[in-house]
């Protein structure tokens, strides 16, 4: 009789102890998922707080950047679209051509000391970029040798304008991009005016190896 109480005894025991390895395994794991869910949910903050940041970051820049051309938007000669100063290529130039007209150049005139003192307190540049139609240059108009030619001319024509009335050249690039990324449609007259323009971005300056280093 004492024996079999020795051995319910042991075998109650074992359960016990084979019960607790359980319940400490299952709060470890518990441990482990709970600081797992913690983790993700810090790291979901982090990118939420830093998503917020960046477009406080981008609307103050925005702000900044309509401030600064207050002018030449309300007399309706530019417009700023997601941060991009649109100038339609009809009071620029000529048809075919990469010749400023008398209203360019004032327009550009006008846009040199606001862009200036826009860069003066952002680390950016400003790229100048030139499109076109998707209608074949003149063949009256040899110089270029098809779209992509002409935006590079006439967003170099910008480009050099702006320095001239004072833009820092170390600010300022040009781009070209041709029929490429239109605004409209191309099939009528209304559409292709608007895709013939020329865009001014403001971009952040390329970070230099030193700069990267510090980083």
């Amino acid at each position: 009789m004492s024996d079999e109480i020795e051995l319910e005894s042991e075998s109650t025991a074992t359960t016990w102890a084979a019960f607790g390895d359980l319940m400490s395994v299952l709060l470890g794991a518990f441990v482990l998922i709970l600081a797992g869910v913690i983790a993700m949910q810090v790291q979901l903050s982090n990118q939420l707080d830093e998503t917020v940041r960046q477009r406080e970051s981008e609307a103050a820049r925005l702000k900044t950047l309509e401030q600064a051309l207050a002018g030449p938007l309300a007399g309706g000669r530019v417009t700023v679209i997601n941060g991009r100063i649109g100038i339609s290529g009809s009071v620029l130039f000529a048809l075919n051509s990469d010749r400023l007209q008398p209203e360019g150049r004032d327009l550009l005139q006008s846009l040199a000391a606001p862009l200036s003192e826009y860069l003066q307190s952002r680390d950016e540049l400003l790229m100048v970029s030139g499109f076109t139609d998707d209608r074949p240059v003149l063949d009256s108009n040899m110089r270029f040798a098809d779209n992509l030619d002409l935006s590079a001319a006439r967003a170099m024509t910008v480009t050099r304008g702006l320095i001239a009335a004072g833009v820092p050249s170390r600010s300022v690039f040009a781009a070209a991009f041709g029929a490429e990324q239109p605004v409209s449609s191309n099939e009528d007259e209304a559409g292709r005016s608007k895709n013939r323009r020329v865009e001014i971005a403001p971009i952040p300056k390329p970070k230099t190896d030193a700069a990267t280093d510090a980083d």
